[in-house]
This record gives C-alpha cells, structure tokens and sequence, in this order.
C-alpha cells in the first residue's frame, strides 16, 4: 500500500505530540530522553500508516484555558459524586449506554471529544460510530429520559466547546447559527 508522503510542516503537531506522549510514559523530560523520543516518533510516523489528522489551523489559548479550568471543576465534582453514590447508594446506583450524536465529522473532534468524556468520573466511551458521529457512553445515574437528556447535552456543550477552541471556522460558524436560532440551547 503506497501513500502520498505527508508535508513535514503538516506532521509536526503529531510529532510533538509523540514525543511529550514519550516523555510522560517515562516521566523523564531530559533533553536526551526527548531526543530520543523524537527520534522514535520520526520513525513511527515514517513506518507505519498513520490517517491523517485534519487540523483546522486555529487554536483559541484563551477558551482552552477557561475549559481547563471548566474540565478540572468536572473532575472534582465528578468525582465526590461518584464516591457518594458508592458509599450511599452502594448497587442500587442505575447506570445505562447513551448514544450521543455529535455535530462534528472530524476524527479529532470526534476522538478529543469521547476522551475528555472519559476522563470526566462517572461516564465512560464504550463505542464510537463513526459514520455517524455517535459515542456510546456507559453513565451512571441514569434514571429516567431527564437523565439520558443531561448526559447529551453535557457532552454536546463539552463538544462545542472543543470546536470553539480548536475547530474549523465552519464548525464555529454552525455553533453560532445553532446558538442564534436557539435550536441546540447549548452553552460554548
């Protein structure tokens, strides 16, 4: 299988990305660790087939700082839920598979998505449709359709989120349409 050689600058994000994903894995940000984790990732990246991420070319550093700090508050309250409803509730806590449908066709959208669901306690990616952009999430506490509606809309807000930090100027676009015609009531 031969396949069209990809322009350095276009395979550079992907590259760091290997090598800070190298040095996390060894918890050692040396500078001879990290060379040779780029060395590594030269490597990987010339070998095997890897598709190809469509990159929008923008990067909001003030929207992705206030959704880390938006993230992280998840985490923790997350987290104290779920450590309560296994103490109090114990088994008798509900839990169910949610198909979440996303605007976004884009792998990295779809993908950035379905991890920080995951990362987030109490919610977990257990399939992915990519034809349709729809994740599966395995939640917790879900006990009626109110529920399988706060799951979507949560994971709809953190999707647009994404997309107004790192999508495509058509994708913001369509959040502003969506926001302006008050179809998805999603907050951005």
């Amino acid at each position: 299988m031969s396949r069209n050689p990809i322009a350095f600058r276009k395979e550079l994000p992907l590259l760091i990305w290997l090598v800070i994903v190298w040095g996390a894995l060894w918890r050692d940000f040396s500078p001879g660790n990290l060379l040779f984790g780029a060395v590594i990732a030269i490597v990987v990246a010339k070998l095997f087939y890897l598709p190809q991420v469509e990159l929008s070319g923008r990067f909001n550093v003030v929207r992705a700082g206030a959704f880390a700090v938006v993230f992280l508050a998840k985490v923790a309250a997350a987290s104290f839920l779920v450590l309560y409803q296994a103490i109090a509730k114990g088994p008798k806590v509900r839990s169910a598979v949610v198909a979440v449908p996303l605007r976004s066709h884009s792998d990295l959208m779809v993908t950035a998505t379905g991890h920080v669901i995951s990362l987030i306690p109490g919610s977990l990616v257990v399939d992915v449709d990519r034809s349709t952009s729809t994740l599966y999430l395995h939640a917790l506490s879900i006990y009626n359709e109110d529920d399988i509606a706060k799951i979507r809309r949560d994971v709809q807000n953190i999707e647009a989120s994404l997309i107004r930090i790192m999508g495509t100027r058509e994708e913001v676009d369509a959040l502003d349409v969506e926001r302006a015609a008050g179809t998805g009531g999603m907050k951005a």
